[in-house]
């Protein structure tokens, strides 16, 4: 039996291939788990409260586009966190932001643009949907350095004119996974800009921006109103997986121009899976509370001033602007993380994964990826057994 040739040549997934590098040797002490960026803060106190009370919705098929009483929760949030008005049929609330991430490429993305296939830019290293958006939509993903040099930022500006205008879309993720750089307003600037002038929208992966030190970060939604860029050219997406520690909950949502939303809608009309209803109760009463994420939040200011504390005398250690990741420079990750298992029991994951070769070079393959979703005392103990392993 024939299969297709467009996923053929996918990588293995970072998480099984991780396990075939590390699983069949012994750990060097107890578990501490540092690779999945699944937060294991308390989730919201109200949540089972909210579910119950809406148990009923499971026997009815839900909103396909989100319950108006979400999309008024998740249009509030936004006025509240960016200072911008998106009406709700700019809104559509997803099934976590992985669907929405890949489905606006589907919906979105041309078949041709100017006569050629089109491109569509993601970093590297990058969230691994980007690719498989681009290349289920039939385009070709390109992939652009997010490196030292580049401030951990993909340089989408300084392409060539001939590749920008094959361009129909540029994933963006701020805060950044796995570097934890941001984006500021300039950076968002001259990406709307160069959007606008190949013709091209602008996809922002946001779903750690209210994980930070001290100052949010500046939002795509709130840069467009500013500089008066066209909606249609710009999607935000964001999740309470990260937000609110509800990652099994699979609840995000989408912002956008009208069309580009009518377009994702319909799509998923035909062949998407929208939230079930008492799940989407549950998110518009998450969406509408801001003291768990501001006890979440302080949790991670504490990882953060631990991180500093124990690798902050390192030249390799760049400090994180923000999300929950720490991206650290060795000379192999593969090697560096198996290492680390074998004689710590610490599990982290290389940044090769997270990343493709380009040119016979990977940007990821001297990094590795330390996700700070722990326990302070268990975030406390792994960074140090990783520091006197990896950099004595």
């Amino acid at each position: 039996m024939a299969f297709p040739e467009r996923f053929s040549n996918l990588p293995e997934y970072a998480f099984p291939r991780l396990r075939g590098l590390l699983d069949h040797h012994q750990p060097g002490g107890d578990l501490i788990a540092m690779t999945i960026g699944e937060p294991r803060h308390p989730m919201p106190p109200f949540v089972a409260d909210v579910l119950n009370d809406a148990i009923g919705g499971f026997a009815r098929y839900p909103a396909n586009n989100g319950t108006m009483e979400l999309l008024a929760a998740i249009s509030g949030w936004i006025k509240r966190r960016y200072g911008v008005e998106i009406e709700q049929d700019r809104l559509m609330a997803l099934n976590g932001t992985r669907e929405g991430l890949f489905n606006a490429a589907v919906a979105l993305s041309p078949e041709v643009k100017n006569g050629k296939q089109p491109i569509i830019l993601t970093p590297n290293p990058f969230y691994q949907v980007y690719a498989i958006g681009a290349l289920t939509a039939g385009a070709e993903p390109m992939f652009v350095p997010a490196t030292a040099a580049t401030g951990y930022l993909p340089d989408y500006a300084g392409l060539p004119a001939d590749v920008l205008d094959r361009v129909t879309v540029a994933y963006l993720c701020s805060p950044g996974n796995p570097q934890g750089a941001v984006a500021d307003t300039a950076y968002w600037t001259t990406l709307l800009a160069l959007a606008e002038k190949h013709d091209f929208r602008v996809f922002a992966d946001e779903c750690y921006a209210e994980i930070y030190r001290d100052t949010p970060p500046v939002g795509v939604l709130e840069v467009a109103a500013q500089v008066g860029a066209d909606p249609e050219r710009v999607l935000s997406f964001h999740s309470l997986s990260k937000r609110s520690n509800l990652p099994g909950l699979r609840s995000g949502f989408v912002a956008g121009g009208r069309e580009s939303i009518k377009a994702i809608r319909l799509l998923r009309a035909y062949a998407g899976a929208p939230l079930p209803e008492p799940l989407q109760a549950v998110s518009a009463a998450v969406w509408a509370d801001e003291a768990h994420v501001a006890e979440s939040r302080a949790l991670y200011q504490n990882k953060y001033a631990i991180a500093d504390e124990i690798l902050g005398g390192l030249n390799a250690y760049t400090p994180p602007e923000a999300g929950f990741f720490l991206w650290l420079p060795v000379a192999d990750g593969e090697a560096a993380a198996l290492k680390l298992w074998r004689e710590t029991g610490v599990r982290v994951l290389p940044g090769a994964y997270l990343s493709r070769d380009v040119g016979g070079e990977n940007p990821g393959a001297g990094y590795i990826r330390v996700a700070l979703v722990a326990s302070e005392d268990e975030t406390r103990r792994g960074l140090t057994l990783l520091r006197d392993c990896l950099y004595a």
